[in-house]
């Protein structure tokens, strides 16, 4: 029922070609957890796409439930890391069980995929299903993306794919058009998607996060690894 975001082709490339994100962050957050004295327990990852994340969690001994809106993302978690949990599903509707830890990385949080989106409201869901103690650790993209008035183009090619996309900013929304080609046989098929993301500045979602009754610690890296630009993560924690 969600196979308009992220469909097979452009989950495919996702996967492929871009799991730097995921990758780089993973170290950082694993230390950010241990610091905090979680070595065990249920994380939930929102948005968890094709499992990269989810794989180093599992190998790190934490039970691991993983949601996206992408069926064709879900399908290649399934496979990647399948001592792991995935469900099909909107990360601002679905239930999130009692926890130790929710994450959701890469921006996940800015997209507009679902007419649910609710920041605040997605707050008070994690505050109340985190454990006394428990860690609610994320990113979000901030206005800057791109220069007011431009739009810019940029590919990125692998073996048997490439894809294409233009972005344009546009007050507090980004707008991706995304034109992928992936090689079937001898010839390429291609699949065209609009992504939008509503893009918020971090003191606003630092006061909400404070609100809503978490301690926070605002970031620009996650350990060693650096976010892109215009980019903030948030070390949330529930009062113990």
């Amino acid at each position: 029922m969600h196979s308009g975001w992220y469909g097979e082709d452009l989950a495919y490339i996702h996967d492929a070609g871009f799991g730097d994100f995921a990758l780089g962050a993973a170290p950082g957050i694993l230390e950010i957890l241990r610091r905090n004295g979680m070595s065990d327990g249920l994380i939930v990852d929102l948005g968890c796409g094709s499992g990269l994340w989810a794989r180093e969690l599992a190998g790190a001994h934490y039970e691991v439930l993983g949601l996206d809106i992408s069926e064709a993302m879900i399908d290649i978690a399934r496979e990647r890391v399948p001592e792991a949990e995935f469900r099909v599903a909107s990360v601002f509707e679905a239930e999130i069980p009692a926890c130790v830890a929710v994450t959701a990385l890469g921006e996940v949080l800015n997209y507009l995929f679902d007419p649910g989106t609710d920041l605040t409201l997605l707050f008070h869901r994690v505050y109340e299903a985190l454990v006394p103690g428990g860690l609610f650790v994320f990113d979000l993209a901030e206005p800057g993306q791109v220069a007011r008035g431009i739009k810019t183009r940029g590919f990125a090619e692998g073996e048997d794919w490439v894809v294409l996309v233009e972005k344009e900013e546009e007050g507090s929304l980004l707008k991706r058009r995304i034109t992928t080609f992936r090689r079937e046989g001898a010839h390429y098929r291609r699949t065209d998607e609009t992504h939008r993301q509503r893009l918020y500045r971090a003191p606003y979602v630092a006061g909400e996060l404070r609100r809503v009754g978490f301690l926070l610690r605002t970031t620009r890296h996650y350990g060693r690894f650096r976010l892109p630009r215009a980019h903030a993560a948030f070390i949330a924690r529930k009062p113990a």
